[in-house]
């Protein structure tokens, strides 16, 4: 529905807290389309992130540039941070905002496989992406030279050094959300393809937008240790299945989240060597089963299993990396079930066998007939009966111990 006229201006607000990837690019598009359907004056995104992938941030800046609804990107609230791609967003934005105590830069490309880029590759993607910003910048009127230095040499601002560069990177630092809309009232505000629209907030309504619970869910396993955790958990659970097969639940559990694992995976930036450690460490526990190796295949899982964790996300952002705090339980916990496992299997091969011809070896039972010395009678042992020889002469009803089998044969001794 489009607002009417003499009717109060209606503001879209939209918070992004957490790393850039499809599913929050699906978010944010989504909310410019709800904002344009609506006649919106105004869309406001609050952004806290420490980036993300180049591929999700030129998605939503394509979207931005074509929305009939001004958006307005405001990096808020104190503390927060639009790092990488949060940076390129604040920079595309019709009104770029800032609240005291935040930074916004250091935009410099990484690659997302975690893999080291040659130094070609890595120029190629620097200038690709500091061009990108570069015309952003400029056609909005921004800080050309000090948005490439965002990304060339990973220069960072606070939200003073933004505002007071000439030209600056930034147009407004407000406290909160109010305060940003009491200044952008009667502000007119060129758009991307250089028309002016004059923005009216006054007494406005505010129509906040929030993600589906779909989005959420997947928003939460793509972080880097929500991710960490479900593959983790996938690794365990097929281990315990492997060392039990039939157990049923642990593979179902584990087979679950080694594919909610490779969704999240595919959004981070994963280093494959620390990867490929992880599923080593993981081959060799299971090697356990076959090999007898007094321990040593379980010692070098588990240290492929540290060292892996420790190298399987590969960012300069501590957002984007398995924090050591929950790596360290979670190696403790696969110490803990491996060596149950291993000690109920040690526990297994000590016992004595219980079924089959071996197991009839030590069981008593009791003498049905006569049993002369060098002649066979009949004894019952386990509700079945058996022909029986013995060394001695046993009465009926004597109790016997079954000493060895011989085809179909007993031979026992008096109990």
């Amino acid at each position: 529905m489009l607002a009417g006229a003499g009717s109060p201006p209606v503001v879209y607000t939209a918070a992004l807290d957490g790393i850039v990837h499809p599913v929050t690019a699906e978010f944010m598009m989504g909310a410019m389309d709800r904002a344009d359907r609506a006649g919106a004056s105004l869309l406001v995104f609050t952004l806290d992130t420490p980036g993300g992938l180049v591929e999700s941030t030129r998605a939503i800046v394509s979207r931005m540039l074509r929305a009939s609804t001004p958006v307005v990107v405001f990096v808020a609230p104190a503390g927060a941070r639009a790092a990488s791609a949060g940076f390129i967003l604040t920079i595309a934005a019709d009104v770029a905002a800032m609240a005291p105590g935040t930074h916004i830069g250091a935009a410099h490309p990484v690659s997302g496989s975690g893999a080291t880029l040659d130094d070609t590759s890595a120029k190629k993607a620097e200038e690709d992406v500091a061009a990108y910003v570069r015309s952003l910048a400029s056609e909005r009127g921004r800080n050309v030279v000090l948005s490439g230095e965002a990304v060339t040499e990973s220069k960072a601002f606070t939200e003073r050094e933004a505002r007071q560069a000439s030209p600056p990177l930034v147009d407004i630092i407000a406290a909160d959300l109010p305060d940003l809309l009491r200044q952008l009232d009667g502000r007119a505000v060129r758009r991307f393809d250089g028309t002016t629209t004059v923005v009216h907030t006054a007494g406005a309504t505010m129509v906040p937008v929030e993600m589906t619970w779909r989005q959420k869910a997947l928003s939460l396993i793509a972080r880097p240790d929500v991710a960490y955790g479900l593959l983790s958990l996938g690794m365990l659970g097929l281990t315990i299945e492997l060392w039990n097969p039939g157990a049923i639940l642990p593979g179902v559990v584990g087979g679950v989240s080694l594919l909610l694992a490779s969704f999240a995976l595919q959004l981070l930036p994963v280093n494959y060597a620390g990867l490929g450690l992880m599923l080593f460490g993981l081959l060799l526990l299971v090697l356990e089963l076959k090999v007898t190796s007094y321990g040593l295949l379980t010692v070098g899982g588990l240290v492929s299993l540290v060292f892996g964790s420790l190298m399987l996300m590969d960012s300069p952002s501590p957002e984007m990396r398995v924090s050591l705090s929950l790596v360290l339980p979670m190696v403790a916990g696969f110490v803990a079930v491996t060596g149950l496992l291993i000690r109920l299997a040690v526990t297994a091969q000590r016992q004595a066998p219980a079924t089959g011809s071996a197991g009839m070896i030590g069981q008593v039972g009791e003498a049905v007939t006569p049993i002369e010395l060098g002649a066979v009678g009949q004894i019952r042992v386990h509700g079945e009966l058996w022909r029986a020889r013995a060394p001695e002469a046993i009465s009926p009803g004597g109790r016997v111990r079954v000493l060895q089998i011989d085809g179909l044969t007993l031979t026992v001794a008096k109990e």
